[in-house]
């Protein structure tokens, strides 16, 4: 009984002792740190040719006279001799060098604008606006050039 009880004894201080850092079998491997923390990423701005698009721009044009101011909060569209028409901003949408935004006016029509980072002229100035516009107001559609409105009060030269 006694050959039998040691023998016993023995058998369970062997499956007890594993090498340091040894899983238990049928254990999960420890878990590891990550070789460096996680990438967080910050939004970046939307930017067309060197312009931050969340500053307040404004696009212009020429025959007939017509002009976009986009603010934050909200795009006003105008026409020469025309009620104004406003809608909320809710941002643009981004891809390879172009913005657009795309709202619905007060009264229900649709006010997309295109931004393009070309370079524009409106042809009536020696100015040189960084970015080209294209503006749709229910079935008209305008063209023209935009800048932020910082670069529209610097003079021209």
């Amino acid at each position: 009984m006694r050959l039998t009880l040691l023998v016993a004894a023995a058998a369970l201080s062997l499956t007890a002792c594993k090498p340091a850092g040894e899983a238990p079998t049928g254990a999960e491997p420890p878990a590891t740190a990550p070789d460096s923390a996680p990438t967080v990423q910050t939004p970046v701005p939307p930017v067309l040719n060197n312009v931050d698009l969340t500053q307040d721009l404004r696009a212009v044009g020429t025959e007939p006279f017509w002009a976009v101011e986009m603010t934050n909060d909200y795009l006003k569209f105008s026409l020469a001799g025309e009620a104004e028409a406003t809608a909320q901003n809710s941002g643009p949408t981004m891809t390879p060098g172009v913005a657009t935004w795309n709202a619905s006016t007060g009264d229900g029509k649709v006010l997309k604008i295109v931004l393009t980072g070309d370079k524009c002229s409106d042809g009536m100035s020696d100015r040189e606006y960084p970015l080209t516009a294209k503006v749709d107001l229910g079935d008209q559609h305008y063209k023209g050039c935009a800048a932020t409105v910082a670069q529209l009060n610097t003079p021209a030269g």
